[in-house]
């Protein structure tokens, strides 16, 4: 095989190429999904590379990703080309993933996990970075003509959703399987389908042949690309008509009234988007017949571009005059920068003379290599938001500008990762006893709304054991397992009763719990530790406490007992679980 056999889009006409397209693809596919079924793997049973957590999350991002470029790429980039993409992409994928789990994202599920935002960061750097790739490759240049980045942005971007409806099809039609042979006793599908040594191969080997599919029906894509560009052209006069209307009402209203909403740069930004898509979706290529209409709409949107953008940088400066920087707003700034660049770009556009809206095209092409340095500085310790939003915070705190006692301690204990943290840490030794105080009584706590005072910490719960006299069960309730942050009665300065009762049926008597309407359970472990086993839940005014104190509590026999089969346990779920009326005296 030869560099240049991939130097154009997948010849359909040669079986030869549409079969080693094919392999590649599914091979690919094959690939992620068993390497993704290993790392998942890795994580449940806590061995090696899930113990490094920067490690696992660089290379769950390597996984996840550098497959797409070979499914996107292979049947169009030359071999040479390919290599040294993926060899870009693996690497920043690995960079991103490290620092996302290193820096901790509070957005993140779970400890030293990876946030949404980096997924989406690292997808749109892949996506954006791969469309000046590919059409620069094509032909041979540096900076490719701009209908190549058109037609192959549009193509992907439509191949890419229909893959993802063909892949959910897909599963739709395995639980569908696996409900209709249940009907008659045959589980063996719904138990495979639950395996994900076959789920995740599964979907990754499904979305490639998706890929490869719409790759030969290319005729397909197309029709699809033009039909959804042509809807979203004709919404261009309408969005362009809502944006001129409400900067023509602003001189009555004033301003306040925007302001007073605390999310005007945010709303102003997505018009800003809707603008520049729907602009986007009337210009296509700059090569098709536009109606009059769709062209003047177009030049209005470009012209409409600046003052909202202006509006949405005045907003989040007041903001952050009045309050500093927060990640939150580090973000939208760095999205109006992007947005002035669209603004000032389609503004000239729309009114060169000459063909219209032509200077569009290099504005795109300059933006997207301005969204690819914006990214990468948001994600990485260039312009991390949390980096610079702690900064920020603590230096206002620190010149005098926020009150010790006003101060958002909770905000570098809870929200800014590990960069927050650290500058919790470092005030707990500040200068200004007030400051140093409130920073320790903060990192002490172990929830958000878990406050503690080391210097008026909360006593301890107070639990009285019934009948009178009753002792707690030895060793109760510490040490306790799967239950890290205390609540309920075992919170400090709760105030509970407590009684022994065999509510499991194994002959040894749990602990009941409580403080008001529910009643904990906790069970003693075979290695003595203490662990909760549920609540139950009363119905109505019911008074637990009282119950618990006056020893008027039984078990029963469930109405509908458990089913059992070989390596399951089934509980009875009703319909509805009424109330049941109060009792007659």
């Amino acid at each position: 095989m030869t560099d240049a056999s991939f130097g154009a889009p997948l010849d359909v006409s040669d079986p030869r190429a549409v079969r080693r397209a094919t392999i590649l693809r599914l091979a690919t596919g094959l690939i992620q999904g068993l390497l993704l079924y290993g790392l998942y793997q890795a994580d449940q049973s806590k061995v090696w590379p899930a113990t490094q957590r920067e490690l696992y999350g660089a290379l769950l991002l390597v996984v996840l990703f550098t497959p797409f470029v070979v499914l996107a790429g292979v049947s169009a980039l030359r071999w040479r080309t390919l290599a040294v993409w993926k060899g870009v992409v693996a690497p920043v994928a690995a960079g991103l993933g490290a620092y996302g789990v290193w820096s901790g994202d509070p957005a993140a599920r779970g400890v030293d996990a990876l946030g949404p935002q980096t997924f989406f960061a690292v997808a749109a750097l892949v996506f954006i970075g791969h469309h000046l790739v590919e059409p620069a490759d094509l032909e041979r240049r540096r900076i490719a003509r701009y209908e190549a980045y058109f037609d192959l942005t549009w193509k992907h971007g439509v191949q890419g959703a229909l893959s993802l409806g063909f892949t959910g099809a897909f599963w739709l039609l395995l639980f569908l399987a696996a409900a209709l042979f249940k009907l008659i006793g045959v589980d063996a599908i719904d138990k495979l389908i639950k395996h994900e040594w076959f789920s995740f191969p599964a979907t990754t080997v499904m979305f490639a042949a998706a890929v490869q599919l719409t790759d030969v029906r290319a005729n397909l894509v197309r029709g699809v690309r033009t039909v959804a560009l042509t809807l979203l052209a004709w919404l261009l006069p309408l969005m362009a008509l809502i944006a001129a209307a409400f900067l023509l009402t602003l001189p009555f209203t004033g301003l306040e009234p925007l302001w007073k909403t605390k999310s005007a740069t945010a709303i102003l930004l997505v018009a800003d988007a809707f603008l520049i898509l729907l602009a986007n979706a009337a210009y296509q290529d700059g090569t098709e017949t536009t109606a009059a209409v769709l062209r003047w709409a177009a030049r209005l949107a470009g012209v409409l571009l600046l003052p909202i953008t202006v509006l949405a940088a005045y907003g989040l400066s007041l903001r952050i005059g009045q309050y500093g920087l927060s990640p939150d707003r580090v973000i939208a700034a760095a999205c109006v920068l992007v947005a002035a660049g669209y603004a000032v770009g389609y503004a000239v556009a729309a009114v060169r003379p000459g063909p219209w809206m032509k200077a569009l095209e290099a504005t795109n092409i300059a933006m997207a290599f301005v969204v690819i340095a914006v990214l990468l500085a948001l994600f990485t310790p260039v312009a991390d938001p949390r980096r610079l939003s702690v900064g920020d915070q603590v230096a206002r705190l620190e010149r005098g500008e926020v009150k010790a006692e006003a101060f958002d301690y909770q905000f570098l204990r809870f929200d800014a990762g590990r960069i927050g943290r650290n500058a919790l840490d470092r005030l707990k030794t500040n200068s200004n006893a007030e400051i140093a105080k409130r920073a320790k009584r903060t990192a002490a706590q172990t929830g958000r709304f878990y406050d503690v005072d080391p210097d008026h910490p909360a006593p301890p719960p107070q639990i009285t054991f019934h009948p009178n006299g009753a002792q707690r069960p030895s060793g109760f309730p510490g040490p306790v397992k799967d239950f890290p942050n205390f609540e309920g009665c075992l919170a400090n300065g709760a105030v509970c009763d407590g009684r022994l009762l065999d509510v499991t049926g194994d002959g040894r008597p749990e602990v009941l719990l409580s403080s008001g309407r529910m009643i904990e359970v906790w069970g003693d472990n075979a290695d003595g530790s203490w662990g909760k086993l549920g609540s139950f839940q009363p119905c109505g005014g019911f008074d637990a406490r009282a119950a618990i104190r006056d020893g008027k509590l039984s078990t029963a026999v469930p109405r509908v007992q458990d089913l059992v089969s070989p390596g399951d346990r089934m509980s009875f779920v009703e319909d509805t679980i009424p109330c049941p009326p109060p009792a007659k005296p």
